[in-house]
Parts: C-alpha cells; sequence; structure tokens
C-alpha cells in the first residue's frame, strides 16, 4: 500500500459568475494531504505562478528547427513544511498554523489539510490563453517532497482576466471610418462602393458592434453586404514568428438591387465566450479584426478591415461561495474556516502602478505551416 494516498490542491471560486481573478485579487484554497501510515515529509509547498510560453517546429530541408521563448511574469512560494531557499529565485515565506505554530514535519496517518492564500501582483500581465502554439497559464502548484522518493506534485490553473478598462486607452474610444469602390468587369458592369464607420475600437465581449456603411451599387447586379470577425494569432520566438486565423462569426445583410444607394446599420453581437483581446505579452498576441465586404456575383469582392478590441465582460457579482470543506480527521489542527492569509502579510497597491504595453519588435513573415510539437509537460 502506498504511503501517500493522495496529494490535490483547490481553490475558492472567484466572487462572480465569470470566476474569474484579476490583479490585487486574493486566491485562498487548501493543500490535502492524505496518508495511509505516519511518514516523515521533507518539504511540502504550494507554488503560484504566472508563465507565458510559445513553441512551434519548421522544417528547413533535411532540418526541423524548433522555435521555443518564455516569459515569466511571478513566482511566489509558500511553505507548509521545510526550510525556505534563498536562491533569489522565488518568493518565499514559511507558513504556520491558525495559533501560529509550525507545521510538523511527521504526520499520521488520515487526511491533513493546509489552507493558504496568495494575492496576485499588482500588475499588467496578459489574461489567460490556451492557442495552437503558445499558452499563458496562471496557476497554483503544490508539491511534497520525501527522503529517496520521487516528490509527488498536483496543479490546477485558474483563470486570470486584465482589467478592462475603457479610459486607460483612450484609442479605443476612438471612431474608425474607412471606404472603398470596385468597377465591375467581365459578367459585370458599372461600379459599387462603400462607406463604413464604426462608432469606437474596443468593445466588451457580448456587446453589441455596430457597423454603419453607406453602399452604392450602380453595377448589373444585385449585391449584399457581409461581416465577419475574425481572429489572429501571432506567436513569436527567436526572432521569427508563427500566424494562425480563425473566423469567429459571420452575417449577412439583406440584398440591394442594381442602380440604388442604401444607408445601411447592423449591429452584431458580440458573443460572451469569446476570448478577449491580448495585447500586452511580449511573445504571443490574441487580436480581432471586423471585416465587411460586398458578395459580388462573377467578381473579387471589395472589402474594408477594421482593428477592434474585444475586452473581457464586467464582472457580475456572484454568490460568494463557501471555504472548501475540511474532513474531520487527521492531527493536524484545521476548522471548517480560516483567517485570509496564515503566516504573510498581502502586499499593498502601489500608489500610481505603471502600466507597461510590451510589444515584439517587427518580426519577419510567417513560414509555412508544419507539424506542431507538444508543448513540455513538465512546465506548468
Amino acid at each position: 500500500m502506498l504511503t501517500v494516498k493522495s496529494l490535490t490542491v483547490n481553490y475558492n471560486p472567484a466572487n462572480n459568475e465569470q470566476n474569474t481573478f484579476t490583479s490585487g485579487d486574493c486566491v485562498s484554497g487548501e493543500v490535502t494531504l492524505e496518508v495511509t501510515k505516519e511518514c516523515t515529509i521533507d518539504s511540502l509547498s504550494i507554488q503560484f505562478k504566472g508563465k507565458a510560453e510559445v513553441m512551434w517546429c519548421e522544417r528547413h530541408g533535411q532540418n526541423t528547427v524548433v522555435y521555443h521563448s518564455k516569459d515569466k511574469y511571478f513566482s511566489i512560494k509558500h511553505f507548509f513544511v521545510g526550510e525556505k531557499k534563498d536562491n533569489g529565485g522565488d518568493n518565499e515565506t514559511l507558513l504556520t498554523n491558525h495559533i501560529g505554530k509550525t507545521y510538523v514535519n511527521v504526520v499520521a496517518p488520515g487526511c491533513h489539510i493546509y489552507p493558504f492564500t496568495f494575492q496576485i501582483p499588482f500588475q499588467d500581465m496578459p489574461s489567460s490563453f490556451d492557442g495552437a502554439f503558445g499558452k499563458i497559464v496562471y496557476a497554483l502548484k503544490a508539491k511534497l517532497s520525501r527522503s529517496v522518493r520521487a516528490p509527488t506534485t498536483d496543479s490546477i490553473n485558474i483563470n486570470y482576466v486584465t482589467n478592462a478598462d475603457l479610459n486607460r486607452d483612450p484609442g479605443l474610444m476612438e471612431p474608425q471610418h474607412e471606404s472603398t469602390d470596385k468597377k465591375m468587369k467581365f459578367f459585370n458592369s458599372g461600379t459599387v462602393a462603400m462607406d463604413v464607420n464604426l462608432e469606437k475600437t474596443g468593445f466588451f465581449q457580448g456587446e453589441g458592434l455596430k457597423v454603419m456603411a453607406c453602399i452604392q451599387n450602380n453595377s448589373s447586379r444585385e449585391i449584399k453586404p457581409k461581416y465577419c470577425v475574425y481572429r489572429k494569432h501571432s506567436f513569436f520566438a527567436q526572432g521569427n514568428r508563427r500566424v494562425s486565423t480563425k473566423d469567429l462569426y459571420k452575417e449577412v445583410g439583406e440584398p440591394i438591387p442594381p442602380s440604388s444607394n442604401q444607408n445601411v446599420t447592423r449591429v452584431l453581437s458580440i458573443p460572451l465566450d469569446v476570448e478577449p483581446s491580448i495585447l500586452n505579452c511580449s511573445i504571443l498576441k490574441a487580436e480581432h479584426r471586423l471585416r465587411v465586404y460586398l458578395d459580388v456575383k462573377y467578381a473579387s469582392d471589395p472589402v474594408i478591415k477594421f482593428p477592434i478590441v474585444i475586452l473581457p465582460a464586467p464582472k457580475v457579482p456572484g454568490v460568494e461561495a463557501p471555504p472548501l470543506a475540511a474532513s474531520g480527521f487527521g492531527f493536524e489542527p484545521f476548522g471548517n474556516t480560516y483567517p485570509p492569509a496564515w503566516g504573510m502579510v498581502p502586499p499593498q497597491p502601489p500608489s500610481a502602478p505603471q502600466l507597461s504595453d510590451p510589444q515584439p519588435s517587427d518580426p519577419p513573415p510567417a513560414y509555412g505551416t508544419w507539424d506542431t510539437p507538444s508543448f513540455d509537460k513538465s512546465w506548468k
């Protein structure tokens, strides 16, 4: 029978319907250790970190080149058992129990609960992301170390979103305007033209995107205005770039008959589950575009593209979740509730946080499509 039956880490859901966290929020939870017989622990820790990683492969003749890059935002480690290591890497703290005593390193048979609280740093960080060639992860990782045995680990991700503030970037409120025209050839005759306006550039998830267009159809055939919102993912590593695009949703307007002019207004509903734009990460971007085009038979379609920024929906307060239930057995003292942060003092927000928006330098064009390698499974 295994001495360590299980090691699990869980966190209390955020106090909003989306179950999302942002800068300055506290993340509380518990590490649960279940053992079948008495054992000695070298160390037991919980780590909270935020990282971005991109990776892809490209073939050049007979050679395969792997492009890989990482970006670390923060790493905080709390020890329940064991000594801190002053290696300058992690912000480390030794936690105590609810009566201010250190946890013992010899645990008796049963289930033992170790509560923790972290505060997310007050800094500008990109939202959680999972793409074809990269990801942004905010993870809690518990680790149990014992002498001459492989460590036991467990991890869980939280959903982090960047604070959405239209006032922080005045460009998000700026209107946009573009126009185009096209002369028909071959099976058509005449011209078509459109003049398109957007009220602003930034939109929240679930918000309506209002498109106002003046369309002139001076051709011999009817035309249809069409709308498409698509996303563009860009990944950067070692001076190279990999790009993937995908249409998110489309709509078709009413036909416009030949030799007529019409003012057309269309409100596109941005889905609540569409991923927010990510523009503040140095190794990947998640951008969005609105494509407005006229469907013309037997001819190429005139197109106008608008860059848009999709922001996380405002948080909707939810019912506060109770603390994770504690089992009624084991030999470490614990209860059904616990203080917000044992053995730590939450950091205070800076008086005037400096927001940065690192952008990668202009990279070369992307190569063709090749096989995608799997991520390093040891990275959490």
